[in-house]
């Protein structure tokens, strides 16, 4: 049995906070503003896991208005969804996340982001797809105001 699920986010960019993007702490001179780490990749990443299982979504399992997930590493979120579609049978067959930003280029950084979210997923690097675009100054997001990350995810039952 297969399951899918998507998941949508964006941040504005804010000035005095670190950038995290896929788990990575990426040079930047600006970050993403977010009651947790704020990393927009990972967010998508989990919240599209929650969605495949009909779990709800990131703000119902994670609220912002708990202290405790305050500056939290989005990977911990990430780790606790995986637990979350471990117990109901699954594991993740492939996965595919779309970056939008005119901020941090993701060439870079993608084959390390690609690693990254393979170990927290327990899946092949080869079941995760990183694409990027820039939107051409086009709104907020090509303006650099805010990242957005979009994902689809595709579970298996085992």
């Amino acid at each position: 049995m297969y399951r899918i699920g998507f998941s949508e986010d964006i941040h504005p960019v804010v000035e005095n906070r670190k950038m995290v993007l896929g788990g990575i702490n990426v040079p930047s001179k600006v970050g993403l503003f977010g009651h947790s780490d704020a990393d927009v990749v990972l967010h998508t990443v989990a919240e599209s896991i929650l969605g495949a299982l009909a779990l709800g979504d990131l703000g119902t399992h994670f609220p912002d208005s708990d202290p405790k997930y305050k500056d939290i590493a989005s990977s911990i979120l990430v780790k606790e969804t995986i637990k979350l579609m471990k117990e109901r049978g699954f594991a993740v067959n492939n996965i595919d996340i779309q970056i939008t930003s005119a901020v941090v280029k993701i060439s870079p950084i993608r084959e390390e982001m690609r690693k990254n979210i393979a170990s927290l997923l327990e899946t092949s690097v080869d079941n995760v797809s990183i694409k990027a675009m820039s939107f051409n100054k086009v709104g907020a997001i090509g303006k650099g105001e805010a990242i957005r990350s979009q994902c689809v995810v595709m579970l298996i039952q085992k």
